[in-house]
């Protein structure tokens, strides 16, 4: 068990359903396993690709490209292991638009009946990719935790499953298989820089590095420090909606079930500012890697630690409104080459 360098250790948090559709039992590293093998045949093993040097001497940083994943990001693996063990016709979430875009191409391969409630915020492309693969989406004013209640009124209301973006054992156990992929491929890694929104990712590669000598870093961006300011309060803390430039980490409060795991496992938490997201979205265009700004949290994290250690930055997304631009008429994901 590790302690965060920049948090106390606060008391033990409880978890219950958000809906009567919703698991509250905490997922564990033997889950993500079982994700792997079902998601399978609906994703593909993304590749660890060499990125910039972060000091003058050392080995280099890699990177996890979950923006070649189908969907154009990390979120496909959630949605898909969610999707599939659940087993439901008609399926509710709340989106910043990956996460939608994620379940709108699964509903559509197997036939289900999807809607998506996005924040007044949300990125248009994404929303306008969302409803070109065949989901119905709805708008409320506000901001995320808005949008989180009313995702839950309508899975309540029609019988419906919640899928949640993040908080969810079935979606975090399908994002931490990002983890256990990294490090079977890298496995003499030191360090695992992972961008922070809603959590899952985090405490996914959490569970997927547990028992290991591996530190793992999560990356919020300054103006949503959820995690940060929950750990150093010793308990969840809500903060006011964000604009932040990385528009899919936005959100005003940790999960019920991925707070837990990235306290008792975390080992760091660095919060990076706009420029510096901006930043280093430009230096992995440089490289030849298409990120949007919330993938880019990562390698910023890792550019202002200095680190100099063996490490790998997940690119989380490439959902870019030119990328999504281009196939929304019909939109399709396809395996991007290397």
């Amino acid at each position: 068990m590790s302690t965060p360098t920049t948090t106390g250790r606060p008391t033990v948090l409880g978890t219950r359903p958000t809906t009567t559709h919703s698991v509250a039992h905490l997922p564990d590293p033997a889950d993500l396993a079982i994700a792997a093998a079902r998601i399978a045949p609906h994703i593909v093993r993304t590749p660890l690709l060499p990125g910039p040097r972060t000091a003058a001497r050392g080995p280099h940083l890699l990177l996890k490209a979950e923006h070649r994943q189908i969907g154009g990001s990390f979120k496909t693996r959630g949605a898909a292991n969610a999707v599939l063990a659940l087993a439901a016709d008609r399926v509710v979430t709340g989106s910043s638009g990956n996460h939608g875009i994620a379940l709108a191409r699964i509903a559509r391969t197997l036939g289900l009946e999807l809607t998506v409630v996005l924040a007044s915020g949300a990125a248009p492309a994404k929303a306008a990719a969302i409803r070109a693969l065949g989901a119905h989406t709805v708008q409320v004013s506000g901001g995320v935790a808005a949008r989180e209640e009313r995702a839950r009124a309508l899975a309540d209301t029609t019988g419906a499953v919640l899928v949640p973006s993040s908080d969810h054992p079935l979606v975090i156990a399908g994002q931490g298989t990002v983890g256990t992929e990294l490090l079977t491929d890298a496995p003499d890694t030191e360090t695992v820089y992972v961008p922070v929104g809603g959590g899952g990712l985090l405490a996914g590669v959490c569970l997927a590095a547990t028992g290991r000598p591996i530190r793992v870093v999560g990356v919020e961006p300054a103006l949503t420090p959820r995690y940060a300011r929950s750990l150093a309060a010793g308990h969840p803390v809500q903060l006011p909606p964000s604009n932040t430039v990385a528009d899919g980490l936005r959100g005003q409060r940790p999960g019920r079930l991925t707070y837990p795991i990235i306290r008792d496992r975390v080992d760091d938490l660095i919060a990076v500012g706009e420029a510096e997201i901006l930043a280093a979205a430009a230096l992995l265009r440089h490289h030849g890697v298409d990120a949007e700004p919330s993938g880019a949290v990562a390698l910023a994290g890792a550019l202002r630690a200095g680190r100099r250690e063996a490490a790998v930055a997940v690119v989380s997304g490439g959902n870019t409104a030119a990328r999504l631009h281009t196939c929304i008429t019909p939109i399709t994901f396809q395996k991007d080459t290397p």
